[in-house]
């Protein structure tokens, strides 16, 4: 057990919508959230390891990231590859010279391969090729787990890393250039319905399945493994339960209010057929969600609606 009472603690990538998710769970511990006073460029390594040497803490969640959808991952890889790499190692060796006693890092259910079968266990890893329209962004993530378990066993560093999902939830991205199906999706219908659009158009099939994740959920199992969990391999987080792209996209009008023709652009990539976590590790370890998609995507739109004058591209790194 890793007891959270009076620790210090470091969200890196405190203000995107993961990192606000585990300020919002941790501010019900007995703990001291540690933020820099100005923004911290983390691909910046004398700048990283200078504000960490300065402002010693005793747990890290490493949620800082670059990130965006398919477009985005196509469109700029470079970016998604390098800013990845240098903003994980750069807080991953700084733990480790700062002698921080515990760092759980995040990655993404798209590090496993597109063909991989379904649910898709921990030890899918690296068993065969990768989605190609987000490989970029999964070989940093891969990456970063990996150094993370090299750190445990070379230095015994009690770094662990929890893989979630697809997540949503209050402070999304919602830009169409570089967001995500389920905020892309709530933004595309909302001015569909302003506008009085008779049809919504959304890429794809509409066939691929996913899982859906509340950010609030995710942040509770981030806490959760925090305190109970240390070892070398990573642990996946989701739900269990998966949606067509199809079904979501209703679900998602349903909420919005836009009662149009919904259609399917079959020119546009799917990207993964089918992407569902095996969670059977961490309930196993106790732990499960609680957070509905229907109640969540519904929660999500009623925040859109009083922060549509604020919203803008998150960039957690």
């Amino acid at each position: 057990m890793f007891d959270l009472t009076d620790k210090k603690i470091w969200v890196a990538g405190e203000n995107g919508m993961v990192g606000r998710a585990i300020t919002r769970r941790l501010a019900n511990e007995r703990c001291t959230i540690i933020s820099p006073d100005v923004r911290i460029d983390l691909r910046d390594q004398v700048a990283t390891f200078a504000w960490m040497a300065a402002n010693p803490v005793d747990l890290i969640f490493l949620a800082a990231a670059k990130v965006g959808g398919i477009a985005a991952n196509n469109d700029r890889p470079g970016e998604f590859l390098y800013d990845n790499l240098m903003i994980e190692t750069n807080v991953i060796e700084g733990a480790r010279r700062t002698g921080v006693a515990k760092l759980v890092f995040l990655g993404s259910s798209c590090i496993f391969p597109k063909m991989a079968p379904q649910p898709m266990a921990e030890d899918a890893l690296l068993t065969g090729p990768l989605e190609p329209t987000n490989q970029w962004y999964a070989i940093a993530k891969i990456a970063g787990l990996k150094l993370c378990e090299a750190y445990r066993r070379q230095y015994g560093c009690d770094f662990i890393s929890a893989q979630p999902t697809n997540l949503y939830g209050p402070f999304d991205n919602f830009d169409l250039e570089s967001s995500h199906v389920l905020p892309a999706l709530m933004r595309k219908a909302h001015e569909a319905k302003l506008a009085g659009a008779d049809t919504l158009p959304v890429w794809g099939s509409g066939t691929p399945l996913r899982e859906f994740l509340h950010v609030d959920d995710l942040a509770d199992a981030l806490v959760f493994l925090a305190r109970t969990y240390s070892d070398d391999e990573f642990v996946n987080i989701g739900t269990g339960d998966e949606v067509s792209i199809a079904d979501l996209a209703h679900l998602v009008a349903q909420a919005v209010g836009f009662q149009g023709k919904i259609a399917f652009d079959a020119t546009r990539p799917d990207g993964t057929p089918r992407k569902l976590v095996d969670t059977a590790k961490l309930n196993g370890l106790g732990w499960t969600p609680s957070v509905p998609l229907n109640d969540g995507i519904s929660e999500v739109y009623s925040w859109f609606l009083e922060n549509g004058a604020n919203i803008r591209s998150q960039r957690a790194a």
